[in-house]
């Protein structure tokens, strides 16, 4: 059981393309969308309005996570919004058509020290704050390694159609923060901002 956190808040953040040499590649209406967003400072960013963050949002955070192993099953926990994630590793395939949720449906297995996660059935949202795009037809593909004592590297790959004009790839480097726990933390008693995120 460690957890693991992102302290000070990760570029992925604010924009989940940060640190690729020519950002996201949206499809020409995501990178409309997006510029739209943007110019409205967050103002209607679903996690502004209290929704939960969905499955890559939470892994950019800043405040920390929980795995959890059992026989089976890995079960990530968040502080934020005290939430949960399931990743089935009782060697079942993702369903075809499952029910859209913000975690969406993930099975994992483990790959020597890589335990590698394959998402779909996610809901409409948002990838990172500045608004871009993640469809129903998104497929992730996860990889969690520890690469040393302190450190746990997760490679994302999303391959989003709808959105994206072609899969890609961003690698997010977390701290694990042994022997800390997690704090409640409910978004619908910190929702006074959003009165001040006016846009433009």
């Amino acid at each position: 059981m460690n957890q693991v956190g992102d302290y000070p808040v990760a570029p992925e953040f604010r924009n989940f393309g940060a640190r690729l040499p020519n950002g996201l590649p949206y499809q020409p209406w995501a990178a409309a969308l997006v510029k739209q967003r943007s110019e409205q400072n967050g103002k209607d960013d679903p996690v502004t309005l209290c929704k939960p963050a969905d499955v890559l949002r939470l892994l950019t955070f800043p405040p920390p996570r929980k795995l959890l192993q059992v026989p089976g099953l890995v079960v990530i926990l968040s502080e934020r919004d005290v939430t949960y994630r399931q990743i089935f590793t009782d060697g079942r395939p993702l369903p075809k058509d499952p029910e859209p949720s913000f975690n969406g449906y993930s099975t994992g297995r483990w790959m020597n020290d890589t335990l590698v996660v394959e998402t779909n059935g996610l809901r409409e949202g948002w990838l990172d704050r500045r608004g871009s795009p993640l469809t129903e037809a998104a497929r992730i593909t996860e990889r969690f390694r520890r690469v040393n004592y302190g450190r746990l590297e997760i490679e994302v790959t999303l391959d989003d159609s709808k959105a994206y004009t072609t899969p890609f790839t961003v690698t997010l480097n977390q701290k694990i923060l042994l022997d800390t726990d997690l704090l409640e933390y409910h978004c619908n008693d910190n929702e006074k901002d959003r009165a001040h995120l006016v846009g433009k």
